[in-house]
């Protein structure tokens, strides 16, 4: 699968360093600028959000939860932000209220690199018709 918008911005919200870490290398591996918070806070505390192309979310933070970020991006933000969930902790009730928040897809850790990639350009593909 070809990546078709290579250079987009990835942001990613996660507490975990070592996953962090490991997401950054992964999304420049593949092509995309990336931009990295250890918390819901840090990143909503970045100026300009217009340019992020997809957003990749841990489910549990400290602080405010990745659920609760996507609800504060969704009523806030007249642009909508492609988010891929991520968590170790997988339920029902939570998969079902991310999706039905508007996330492309909801992952569970640890997630394996090519159903990642594709939920990314999936993602990027939402973007692009928006």
């Amino acid at each position: 699968m070809e990546m078709h918008s290579v250079g987009s911005l990835i942001s990613i919200v996660e507490d975990d360093p070592l996953v962090r870490e490991g997401l950054i290398s992964l999304m420049k591996s593949a092509g995309f600028a990336t931009q990295a918070f250890a918390s819901a806070e840090e990143f909503l505390s970045l100026a300009h959000r217009d340019d992020i192309a997809c957003l990749l979310l841990d489910i549990r933070l400290p602080g405010i939860s990745g659920l609760e970020l996507q609800s504060q991006l969704t009523a806030t933000s007249n642009h909508r932000i492609p988010v891929v969930f991520m968590t170790a902790r997988d339920d029902e009730a939570t998969r079902q209220r991310a999706l039905k928040g508007g996330a492309v897809d909801f992952l569970r850790k640890p997630v394996r690199r090519e159903a990642l990639l594709n939920a990314v350009n999936l993602a990027l593909q939402q973007n692009d018709g928006s």
